[in-house]
């Protein structure tokens, strides 16, 4: 980096990695789960500790630089132009302590899904985990976390407990109800924009067994299937959480041989409750007549892969958007605009179900305390070069157009694109999360993938 950043002082002083670029390594560490994207940070740190991420947050503000914090990529678009920043890649925090007694688990911000839900699932208990094992658990908490049991038990972090952050100022510091409650408050829904989350505790549930799994049907019934989908979601009881789904499965030799190459529509669903009550909800749609049914009482650590994300990094591009409602009428445009017969080339498009408990604000949640709307949108497509990924890109924007007029906001997690950041936020919720900013990080050291500007005077 020539006569600017000591690197040598910075690698005397962490125990961890420090790469520039040239060095081995450096390209696997600069990269993110998003194949089309080439992010090119001045330096990448691999934090061993707590501490190193305090130290390189010091180093960064001496050196005016910025620290991205990383563990898998997810979501990475909206970060932009990485120059002029440290990328510190989370990876070897991946500690995880749970205790079963309290029904609490505390886990580094390295730690996925994968190193969490499988060692509860023994003992009897469930997180709010998100629908792929191999997601950060600090990233996907911090932007909202909406997973399987989001019908009955809310967002996932409304389920947090205490969280250990390194502030602007190369402090570490732990917040929870009593301790800093304003900025434990933003964290909770803000995303990233507040510091560098280190490790974060949260209430695990006691769940032994669920009863779930995938109705697939041909994909030329798309039309039928999401319909009759869509009443049934009129009438099943919170503990039932569940996605309405069109999907062309690629020619991948990962993919199993039923389903490579072949397109299906899908209802997924997991039910916290029995297995007899769970057969009598999914009735109404078995009788339907799928060609394959999945559904069995499983473990909760049974239902890491049963939305079927590709674990492995891919190139792709991915839009959502929260709807206000679906009618049978919204369907119809829905599948023709993007279903059989229309030349989508999307890979996933997918309708969520909300509602519930997601609905209702508790007393103490953070700052996304509820999701508005009824259901969520949300597409993807295979972009393996420039071409393709401007028409996924006109594809989604396809999808998005059918159901316009439902428009009901955008969610955190799931929005891949730069957007004003007021718009994730009500506007009271944004101006108090402006002030947390300016409370913490008044110059923007920190930079999250949606940055929430600091509150000016």
């Amino acid at each position: 980096m020539g006569a600017g950043p000591d690197v040598a002082a910075l690698r005397a002083t962490v125990r961890g990695v420090v790469l520039e670029p040239g060095d081995a390594g450096w390209d696997e560490a600069r990269g993110t789960y998003n194949l089309v994207l080439d992010q090119r940070p001045a330096l990448v740190v691999v934090p061993a500790d707590a501490e190193d991420v305090a130290a390189v947050i010091r180093y960064a503000g001496r050196y005016a630089l910025r620290v991205v914090p990383q563990r898998t990529g997810h979501n990475a678009e909206p970060l932009g132009d990485l120059a002029g920043a440290i990328l510190l890649r989370t990876d070897a925090m991946r500690d995880v302590r749970i205790d079963a007694a309290r029904r609490r688990a505390l886990v580094g911000a390295g730690a996925k899904w994968a190193d969490v839900v499988p060692p509860a699932s023994e003992l009897g208990l469930a997180a709010l985990h998100g629908s792929t094992p191999d997601v950060s658990v600090v990233g996907y908490t911090l932007g909202g976390g909406l997973g399987w049991y989001a019908r009955a038990l809310g967002l996932a972090c409304n389920s947090v407990t205490g969280i250990q952050v390194a502030t602007a100022d190369g402090v570490l510091r732990w917040v929870d109800p009593d301790v800093e409650p304003k900025l434990f408050w933003a964290l909770r829904g803000g995303g990233g924009n507040f510091g560098v989350v280190t490790a974060i505790e949260f209430r695990l549930y006691p769940v032994t067994d669920v009863y779930a799994g995938v109705l697939f049907f041909p994909w030329e019934r798309s039309a039928e299937v999401l319909r009759a989908w869509e009443a049934w979601t009129r009438t099943v009881p919170d503990e039932m959480t569940s996605v309405g789904r069109i999907m062309q499965f690629p020619p991948f030799p990962e993919i199993p041989e039923p389903l490579r190459g072949k397109a299906f529509v899908l209802v997924e669903g997991v039910f916290l409750g029995d297995e007899k009550t769970g057969a009598r909800l999914m009735e109404p749609l078995r009788r339907l007549g799928p060609v394959l049914d999945t559904f069995a009482t499983v473990p909760p650590a049974g239902i890491a892969e049963l939305h079927m994300d590709p674990p492995q990094p891919m190139p792709y591009q991915g839009d959502s958007m929260v709807l206000a409602d679906v009618t049978p009428a919204d369907i119809d445009r829905f599948v023709d605009a993007i279903g059989p017969g229309s030349g989508s080339p999307l890979v996933s498009v997918e309708i969520r179900h909300l509602g519930g408990e997601l609905d209702r604000v508790r007393r103490g949640s953070g700052a996304l305390s509820r999701m508005p709307g009824g259901y969520i949108l949300f597409g993807v497509g295979i972009a393996p070069d420039p071409a393709s990924v401007q028409a996924v890109r006109q594809w989604l924007a396809t999808m998005k157009e059918s159901l316009r007029g439902q428009a009901g906001g955008l969610y955190l997690n799931f929005t891949e694109k730069t957007v004003d950041p007021a718009q994730l936020f009500p506007a009271d919720v944004y101006q108090r999360l402006r002030a947390v900013r300016a409370s913490v990080d008044p110059r923007g050291l920190i930079r999250a993938n949606h940055e929430i500007p600091a509150a000016r005077g």
